[in-house]
C-alpha cells in the first residue's frame, strides 16, 4: 500500500477539484464517497438488505437506489440511521482498504469527506484539509444542488465544524481562490508527499 494522505474537508471546498489535480499528476486516487455508491449499486446485498428494510419506495424505476427517498427515511430517525451506518460503513471500510492495497504511485489520495466525523484520521499517514470560509461553502453549495440558503446552512450544521476539520490537519489547502492557485499549491504538495513518501519506504 502507497504512502496515504486523507484529503478531507467541509461541502462546497471543492475537495473533487482538489482530487483532480492530483490525479492529474499521477496520484491514485481512492474516494470514499464513490466506494458509497458502488456499495448499493444493482445487485450488491446491501442494496437489497435496504429494499427489505425500507420497502420499494426507496427504489428507483430502473432498479437502483432512491438517494433523496432514503434521506427522508432516516432523516427524523435515528434508528433507522444507526442501523443504515451499521449496514454500510463494515462495507464501505472493507472496499476502501481493498482500494487502498491496491494502489501503485508514489503515494495515494483518500478523499474522505467525513473523516473527522467518522475519527478516521489516523489511519492515514498525514492529513489534508481543503479549506474555503462558511459564505463560500454555502455559495458554492447552493448553486451545485440548487438549494434554499436554508437547506444548506442545515447540511453544514450536520458536518463537523471548520475548527475541527483545521484541529486535524497536517496540511491545509486554501481553495477559495483560482484555479490556477490550486495548479500551483497542488504541485506543492505533490512534491512534499513524495518526499515524505520516499523518506518512509528508507526507514
Amino acid at each position: 500500500m502507497s504512502y496515504t494522505v486523507a484529503l478531507t474537508g467541509g461541502i462546497g471546498s471543492g475537495k473533487t477539484t482538489i482530487a483532480n489535480a492530483f490525479a492529474a499528476r499521477g496520484v491514485d486516487i481512492v474516494d470514499a464517497d464513490i466506494i458509497a455508491r458502488q456499495v448499493v449499486e444493482p445487485g450488491q446485498p446491501a442494496l437489497k438488505a435496504i429494499q427489505e428494510r425500507f420497502g420499494a419506495a426507496v427504489i428507483r424505476p430502473d432498479g437502483s437506489l432512491d438517494r433523496a427517498a432514503l434521506r427522508q427515511r432516516i432523516f427524523s430517525s435515528a434508528q433507522e440511521k444507526a442501523w443504515l451506518n451499521a449496514l454500510l460503513h463494515p462495507l464501505i471500510h472493507s472496499e476502501t482498504r481493498r482500494q487502498l492495497a491496491l494502489t501503485r504511485s508514489v503515494w495515494c489520495l483518500w478523499v474522505v469527506p467525513l473523516l473527522v466525523e467518522n475519527n478516521l484520521q489516523q489511519l492515514a499517514d498525514r492529513v489534508l484539509v481543503v479549506d474555503v470560509d462558511r459564505e463560500t461553502q454555502l455559495a458554492r453549495t447552493m448553486s451545485r444542488d440548487h438549494i434554499s440558503r436554508e437547506q444548506a446552512e442545515h447540511i453544514l450544521a450536520a458536518q463537523a465544524t471548520r475548527e475541527a476539520r483545521l484541529a486535524v490537519a497536517d496540511d491545509i489547502i486554501d481553495n477559495g481562490g483560482t484555479p490556477d492557485d490550486v495548479v500551483a499549491k497542488v504541485a506543492r504538495l505533490d512534491q512534499r508527499y513524495r518526499q515524505l513518501a520516499g523518506a518512509t519506504d528508507q526507514d
